[in-house]
């Protein structure tokens, strides 16, 4: 019985892990940035950069009645599931404990100034869409600190 039970809350254990390590896997923002009339694509924020949507696509299971995701889509999938039928009980999106996953193992104050970059990016970003030509530069070399910082930190 004692021997039954230990078993079952180690199985569930490591499958709470296995989803932590594979929520930790999940993709970086990707930074479209032009440079002297040519456009290049990197991982790493560059002054003027805006940022590209990366989300995978999501299978093609209508047309063969077979799945064909990926693992690392798959994956997504169940964690976004458990995220939702955890949210009653957290409140907080997939999204957010995607987020909370991923900063686990940093340490608190960089928790904290990562907290304070994700309340200063989206005012910075604004702030670059709403400037005049004059000033643009300005508000966008404060929005490349900011998010070469955020990297730096492992955000």
């Amino acid at each position: 019985m004692i021997a039954q039970s230990l078993s079952r809350w180690i199985g569930r254990s490591a499958l709470v892990l296995g989803l932590i390590c594979s929520a930790q896997a999940m993709a970086q923002p990707v930074y479209r940035c032009e440079h002297q009339g040519k456009v290049q694509y990197s991982h790493e924020p560059c002054l003027g950069a805006t940022v590209v949507d990366t989300t995978p696509t999501q299978g093609m299971d209508k047309f063969t009645g077979v799945s064909k995701k990926s693992q690392e889509v798959r994956s997504e999938e169940l964690n976004r599931t458990i995220s939702n039928a955890l949210m009653p009980l957290t409140g907080r999106t997939p999204e957010e404990r995607a987020l909370q996953i991923r900063r686990y193992k940093l340490a608190p104050q960089v928790q904290r100034e990562c907290r304070l970059l994700d309340d200063q990016m989206p005012e910075q970003e604004e702030a670059v869409r709403r400037s005049a030509p004059g000033i643009k530069g300005e508000a966008e070399a404060k929005l490349f600190l900011s998010r070469s910082r955020y990297r730096n930190l492992g955000c």
